[in-house]
């Protein structure tokens, strides 16, 4: 799916919304429409990359997960394309391992799913991302988070790649594919 709401002349787009759910993109794309925002949107990183190579974006929004394809590889993929575009980076599976990963990459923030379009377009104004101080607060981190972390760290380590990162943890491909389905407990 490609849409692109009002443009001006000059090819100048406030919002590039990528992710793979459309129903996300759809709900997103109509309130910052109605905002006065024009948007295009995307439901993968191939057609992210050519709305990128057409037009100028000011922000991106993108989702961590695009099915097979990884948020954070296009992150370095947009700002190849457009250095200058600021970026937060939604998902559904967070840890500290890609929050930092996000921001080293270049996007401007980092958000916890869900996520409004108010706490989204705050996030473009907060020079520090908030997840990262939220999740290395001082607050001991649980079993579970912590399990959750190394698993997200040898993950990366990995590029994502799911048999590797079973191989490296010792475990069920299987066992590793359930533990990443479930969302992380907060603490």
């Amino acid at each position: 799916m490609t849409n692109l709401s009002t443009t001006s002349q000059q090819n100048v787009i406030d919002f590039l919304v990528v992710d793979d759910d459309q129903a996300f993109i759809q709900v997103l794309d109509r309130v910052l429409t109605k905002r006065g925002y024009t948007t295009g949107t995307a439901q993968d990183a191939h057609t992210a990359l050519q709305l990128a190579r057409q037009y100028h974006y000011h922000q991106a929004i993108v989702d961590l997960k695009l099915g097979s394809d990884s948020g954070l590889q296009l992150i370095r993929e947009l700002k190849l394309c457009q250095p200058h575009m600021e970026i937060v980076i939604l998902t559904g599976y967070s840890s500290i391992s890609t929050a930092v990963e996000a921001i080293k990459s270049g996007a401007t923030n980092y958000l916890c799913k869900p996520a409004d379009a108010d706490e989204i377009l705050a996030a473009f104004k907060q020079s520090n991302p908030q997840v990262i101080q939220d999740i290395t607060g001082y607050t001991p981190l649980s079993v579970e988070r912590l399990e959750w972390e190394h698993i997200q760290k040898i993950l990366q380590d990995h590029q994502g790649n799911i048999s590797a990162t079973a191989r490296a943890l010792g475990m069920h491909r299987r066992t590793l594919q359930r533990k990443l389905q479930k969302r992380p407990v907060k603490h």
